[in-house]
């Protein structure tokens, strides 16, 4: 997919594999990033978080001596996260705003990837992959999505079972197992290329759960 620049999307750039093919280095989690960032249904139900902009998110990424680009044209969009100690990309993602008469608009996520640069890293899954998810989810929020999609693969039972709880740590659950044994599931796998989960979630709740931190990080600095 050859992209240029846009020059109304809030940074331009960029360069990619799908939340249904998605490459995680380790599946460790880092307990001061989660807690950070987590707030249970009570809490979101009983209190009104201020959500970060785009503008908190880049601030915090740069905190954190990652530099984030976001390219669009048309529906498509990428993202890529690159050191600004090394100038290396340590993770891409893909994804399209998807409008369905009866849905609306629906932000779905195609690809992520990691790259062997994070392992280690004390940030790689939920501190990098964290950056990259909340701009996607901004992204998505500010074009008016309400829904964001994605397909957990099922390249075996092990990995499988390990991305489902992922996403589901995340804030997805899953609507819909994908096994090629129905005509019903042809449609989806001719959407993400393969069999798995397919998982929702609520792109203002994703908001919210996972950038609590950006906005209390750089508003609480100005």
């Amino acid at each position: 997919m050859d992209l240029a620049p846009n020059p109304n999307s809030f940074i331009s750039q960029i360069t990619s594999t799908s939340f249904a093919h998605i490459h995680l280095p380790t599946f460790q989690t880092p307990k001061t990033l989660i807690s950070s960032c987590h707030l249970n249904s009570s809490q979101y139900d009983k209190k009104i978080v201020e959500k970060p902009t785009m503008s908190d998110i880049l601030e915090s990424s740069k905190a954190q001596n990652l530099d984030l680009r976001l390219q669009t044209v048309g529906p498509f969009f990428r993202i890529t996260a690159t050191s600004l100690e090394t100038n290396k990309v340590l993770g891409k993602a893909e994804g399209m705003i998807r409008v369905w008469w009866k849905k609306g608009k629906i932000l779905h996520l195609d690809s992520i990837k990691l790259t062997r640069e994070t392992l280690g890293m004390d940030r790689s899954i939920f501190g990098i992959g964290l950056f990259i998810g909340a701009v996607m989810i901004r992204y998505g929020y500010d074009c008016g999505c309400k829904t964001a999609e994605l397909l957990a693969i099922n390249d075996s039972d092990l990995y499988h079972a390990k991305l489902v709880k992922f996403y589901r740590r995340i804030g997805f659950e899953p609507v819909r197992e994908v096994s090629g044994s129905s005509m019903g599931d042809l449609g989806h796998m001719l959407v993400w290329g393969g069999v798995g989960t397919r998982m929702d979630a609520d792109v203002e709740r994703l908001l919210v759960k996972w950038c609590t931190r950006f906005t209390i990080r750089t508003r609480s600095n100005s």
